[in-house]
């Protein structure tokens, strides 16, 4: 194995492990908007939203109008919110970047997110069929001329770019520049967002997408450029989380990062998926 092999298995190798973690995403099992004020929560079918795990009545959270949210929960329930056992708690979201609350009941948790200025529950369960039942990672053979070396061409100001999600909102993120590549004596363009500062993170499809590749796209990070050069892996190139469940909320490739191109490289269609 040459270091490029090695580096690909060591990247396929961290991927496998978060993507199996207890906390992961193949332990996701559900997501549902709330409402303003009572929204009852539990296992039976008279809660307003109803879970795939727990117990048959575990609370009500309490979303007010400027959009904090608390949870009262039911007497014998089991539940303790951030490995507390009370019977009231404020819940943190996870706006701005922070750790929200956990609610953790049995083998699930659960806590409440921001999406598109709404909030939403999400569920985790250590025991979910999506995990317990996972079918592993397939991917094309590992090629080396899927290892690019792009010219970086910074934006100033940075460029705006609108991302769909499978829940239908819509995402805006600033681009800082733009990476070029050839291929067979084609140029090609992507555009990355910069989640955290030493990262760029790409969401794009290609001519595989759909067939051979998820649909929606595939995900890809990499490192910042150099003396204009970035380094592009698609080896690399992975699903998102919403392959493997149907309760995440990825984002879309947008146009600007759709590849007239067969990408050979990365992770392939799961051949579980839902």
């Amino acid at each position: 194995m040459n270091s490029h092999e090695h580096d690909v298995a060591a990247a396929r190798a961290r991927r496998l492990e978060l993507l199996t973690a207890p906390g992961g995403w193949l332990s996701l099992i559900g997501f549902e908007w709330l409402q303003e004020g009572a929204n009852r929560i539990g296992g039976a079918s008279d809660n307003d939203i109803v879970l795939q795990t727990g117990p048959a009545h575990l609370g009500t959270i309490v979303l007010a109008a400027d959009g904090t949210s608390t949870i009262e929960l039911v007497p014998g329930s089991g539940a303790v919110v951030d490995g507390q056992a009370v019977e009231r708690a404020s819940l943190r979201d996870d706006a701005r970047g922070s750790t929200p609350s956990e609610v953790r009941f049995g083998s699930a948790i659960l806590f409440v997110i921001e999406r598109d200025g709404r909030k939403a529950v999400r569920v985790k369960d250590e025991q979910a069929e999506t995990r317990v039942g996972f079918e592993g990672l397939a991917y094309f053979p590992i090629d080396p001329t899927w290892r690019v070396v792009a010219d970086w061409v910074p934006f100033d100001p940075p460029y705006e770019l609108e991302l769909g999600t499978v829940i239908g909102t819509i995402e805006k993120e600033n681009v800082p520049g733009k990476a070029v590549f050839t291929r067979d004596g084609r140029v090609f363009e992507l555009y990355p967002i910069q989640e955290v500062p030493e990262a760029l993170f790409f969401v794009f499809g290609d001519l595989t997408s759909g067939k051979e590749t998820y649909g929606a796209g595939r995900f890809l990070d990499t490192g910042l450029p150099v003396d204009g050069k970035l380094v592009i892996d698609f080896n690399e190139a992975r699903n998102p989380p919403c392959a493997f469940t149907p309760y995440a909320t990825c984002q879309l490739a947008p146009p600007e990062n759709r590849l007239d191109v067969r990408v050979e490289a990365g992770e392939l269609k799961y051949r579980g998926g839902h």
